[in-house]
């Protein structure tokens, strides 16, 4: 059973930057592949950015691409998202997820990931 505990979410004003951290009770999470997902109210979670195993590759939704980093720390058991020029629209609860996937495969839905964190809130308001 992998545990995953999100922290750094807040209150931002729009153009500001934030960077979420999610930890992990595995003693190596270098099998498995690493997501955030976010669920704005009343909306579905959706996907935000990936990284594969190794840190080599990474994937991110259409909205978030060039705004929104994901990276990983395998020695620490860590995945960040470094997340700035926020808007409004960025405001929702976000997720980190894993998926013991095969190597080179990085999933990029929701029901791909056995293990969720209990989300931190972000939001984006002046």
């Amino acid at each position: 059973q992998v545990q995953l505990v999100e922290s750094g979410g807040g209150l931002v004003q729009p153009g500001d930057s934030l960077r979420l951290s999610c930890a992990t009770s595995q003693r190596t999470i270098s099998g498995y592949s690493m997501g955030w997902f976010r669920q704005a109210p009343g909306k579905e979670r959706d996907f935000v950015a990936a990284i594969s195993w190794s840190g080599d590759s990474t994937y991110y939704a259409t909205a978030v691409k060039g705004r929104f980093t994901i990276s990983r720390d395998n020695a620490k058991n860590t995945v960040a998202l470094q997340m700035n020029s926020l808007q409004p629209e960025d405001t929702a609860v976000y997720y980190c997820a894993a998926a013991a996937t095969p190597a080179g495969y990085v999933p990029q839905v929701r029901f791909q990931y056995s293990y969720w964190g209990q989300g931190t809130q972000v939001t984006v308001s002046s």
